[in-house]
């Protein structure tokens, strides 16, 4: 499908959409369009628009995983815990994305091996990672890190952009790429539209599957560590309820919720708009409840609008014939 085809399509819909939040976000204030802001912009919603990267291909592949928020603040809290037991920052974050790596592996292989279905797998992931990372801390607040740590999530800077943006950057790169452009992009479509078909044509789906897991581990664990970095200290329930915003982005990016469609234009789209759409809330003093009903609602449509356009395309082409 050619670029403009897509801009006539869901894509052109979000463009749009796009085109009047920020239109009213500047009738807001003067400041909307100002450098400073624009980072802020992403900073504050970093870490979920980094792990809705991979969460694109584990979606597209047919599958989801719920238990990336959990992830992520399990991967602080062993950082955290190991640091308050004398272990220095840099060893507590390799074991950190080491432990994430093993949280995607254990639900991959649920998955991919056991075949139980990963909203069952995830769902228990994300209850049980949660509970280990509570362990951990119990209720306090682990900080005091080093200012090298901490400026890795507030300060640390490549020209305007934080090094949290430079590394969401570089991972939708590598996420273009692989999706859209590699023979191993081409098997989460394929596995997606069909799973018996790819198994029957040769593909080692278990393995596909397994891997996408893995790197969803490993990026959720990343994702913690830089909110740990920004905020500066590690609680027990870190990140709770991110998977909602995650999954929304990915959902109204075009991305089928059943799996084989969906393309990485669709989700920066999404990402842009759902940013935009809560700055323009904070700008208008909208409260963080009201701002999470309204991305509930997305996520809703989400899956709604694209079905719904299915369906009457289908019921409209059979009156054709």
């Amino acid at each position: 499908m050619t670029v403009l085809a897509r801009l006539r399509g869901w894509e052109g819909l979000l463009l749009a959409l796009l085109v009047v939040i920020a239109a009213l976000n500047i009738s807001y204030s003067p400041y909307y369009l100002g450098v400073g802001n624009i980072v802020n912009l992403f900073q504050l919603e970093i870490e979920k628009i980094i792990v809705a990267l991979v969460m694109t291909l584990i979606i597209i592949n047919g599958e989801i995983d719920l238990s990336v928020a959990s992830v992520m603040g399990l991967s602080a809290c062993v950082m955290a815990y190991l640091f308050h037991q004398g272990v220095s920052v840099p060893v507590g974050c390799v074991v950190a994305i080491v432990v994430g790596a093993l949280a995607g592996l254990n639900n991959g292989f649920w998955t991919a091996y056991v075949g139980l279905p990963s909203l069952a797998v995830t769902l228990a992931g994300l209850i049980g990672y949660r509970g280990i990372a509570r362990i951990l801390i119990e209720d306090r607040a682990i900080g005091g890190y080093p200012d090298w740590f901490n400026r890795l999530g507030q300060q640390a800077q490549v020209g305007p952009l934080t090094i949290s943006i430079v590394i969401f950057l570089v991972l939708l790169a590598i996420v273009a790429v692989v999706l859209h452009g590699s023979a191993f992009g081409r098997l989460v479509y394929v596995m997606g539209n069909s799973l018996e078909a790819a198994r029957y044509s040769g593909v080692r789906t278990k393995r596909v599957k397994l891997a996408l897991f893995v790197a969803s581990g490993i990026i959720a664990a990343l994702a913690g560590l830089l909110y740990a970095a920004r905020l500066g200290s590690v609680r027990g329930d870190m990140a709770q309820g991110f998977e909602l915003d995650i999954i929304t982005i990915v959902l109204l990016g075009g991305v089928s919720i059943f799996g084989g469609s969906g393309n990485i234009v669709g989700v920066g789209l999404s990402i842009l708009v759902i940013l935009n759409l809560r700055n323009g809330m904070g700008l208008a003093d909208i409260t963080g409840n009201t701002q999470t009903s309204v991305i509930g609602a997305l996520l809703i449509l989400s899956v709604l609008v694209p079905n719904m356009a299915q369906t009457l395309h289908g019921k409209w082409k059979g009156r054709e014939t």
